[in-house]
């Protein structure tokens, strides 16, 4: 239905241009449902005069099936002096990356951080600057994954707080403070106040990416990064039960409440592939998150697959996603597309109005 729609209005001029509608690039959606036909049309500052929309219906009902026509129009919106409702760093620091990104999960055991680190190393096999922030303050699993587990420390000088390395990431971690095995108990404004220093005073060197692993939840430490970073979305680890899906609803909506973008949800451990004959089995479920998305109105990132060298890698301290397997491929197309949806957010949100 849809490329006959557009058919119909490939024989409209667009005033603008002069070119066929559909090639104009004004054209952003055409979609029909119920005998309904929806038109999503970018229109210029100050909108059109009301006869292309005239056209535009009387054009779509001669298709017999057309019984009514909805046209939306969007607009870029006008930039206005006016405050900031999203947390900005502060204005005597300096935005310690390109992007900065939110890896969260609403509850534990679904990992996040493991997702976190093969992102970080997606990017880095692509040749960007990465780095990451562990901001799971009371259960660092970064410096494992990484495999820096033997880091003495941080060290800080006069440009500041200098990041440990590997596998060309830059990485700082609670874990680096504290022995192994130990317990971190601290308030909440302990936590905020660890947060913002490695946030703003690491020698992050202007990467092109810095991820921060978020701990589960929606406590103090989400707080604090949602307060004080300016963070450019946040993407959602979940496994396909209904359990994690329930969760991840609270973890969005906490994220909502603070103006963080929802960059999408991504499905781990989406199906366990035998590692002798590489047959996928379905152990949790499979194709939850997906259906949570749309449903939600948020994108679907990607799926990872379960496997035991996923497990092995991790443990070693050696990103899967540096491999070139169905694992790595898979970390590669998510990493893409995380990084599509962060550029996506941080376009001008255009003004919409409906007629």
């Amino acid at each position: 239905m849809a490329d006959r729609l557009i058919a119909l209005l490939a024989t409209i001029t667009d005033p603008v241009s002069g070119k066929p509608l559909p090639d104009s690039g004004r054209l952003e959606g055409v979609s029909e449902r119920d005998g309904t036909a929806t038109v999503v049309l970018k229109v210029p500052q100050g909108g059109d005069d009301g006869s292309l929309k005239k056209t535009i219906e009387k054009t779509l009902k001669k298709d017999k099936a057309v019984k009514r026509v909805r046209l939306i129009t969007t607009m870029e919106r006008a930039q206005k002096p006016e405050a900031p409702k999203r947390p900005v760093t502060p204005p005597q620091g300096k935005r310690p990356a390109k992007r900065i990104i939110a890896v969260a999960a609403g509850k534990g055991g679904v990992g996040k951080s493991t997702v976190t680190a093969n992102l970080a190393a997606a990017y880095a096999k692509q040749g960007l600057k990465v780095g990451v922030l562990d901001a799971d303050v009371y259960g660092p699993s970064i410096p494992r994954l990484l495999g820096l587990r033997d880091v003495p420390g941080l060290q800080k000088n006069e440009a500041g707080i200098q990041p440990a390395e590997a596998h060309g990431i830059k990485v700082v971690s609670m874990g680096f403070l504290t022995k192994p095995g130990a317990a971190v108990v601290w308030r909440g404004p302990m936590v905020q106040g660890a947060i913002t220093q490695f946030l703003n005073e690491t020698v992050w060197d202007e990467p092109d990416v810095l991820l921060i692993d978020m701990p589960p939840g929606t406590g103090d430490a989400q707080l604090a990064i949602a307060q004080t970073a300016a963070v450019d979305g946040a993407v959602i680890a979940v496994t396909p039960q209904d359990l994690a899906l329930d969760d991840a609803k609270k973890a969005m909506a906490m994220f909502q409440q603070t103006h963080t973008p929802i960059l999408g949800l991504i499905e781990n451990m989406s199906v366990f592939l035998c590692p002798h004959c590489g047959e996928p089995s379905e152990i949790f479920g499979h194709g939850g998150a997906r259906a949570e998305a749309e449903a939600m109105g948020v994108p679907f990132l990607g799926e990872i697959p379960l496997h035991i060298e996923l497990r092995k890698r991790s443990d070693e301290g050696r990103p899967v996603a540096f491999d070139d397997g169905p694992v790595a491929k898979a970390f590669e197309r998510l990493a893409e597309s995380v990084l599509a949806a962060c550029d996506e957010a941080r376009k001008p949100l255009p003004e919409i109005v409906f007629s």
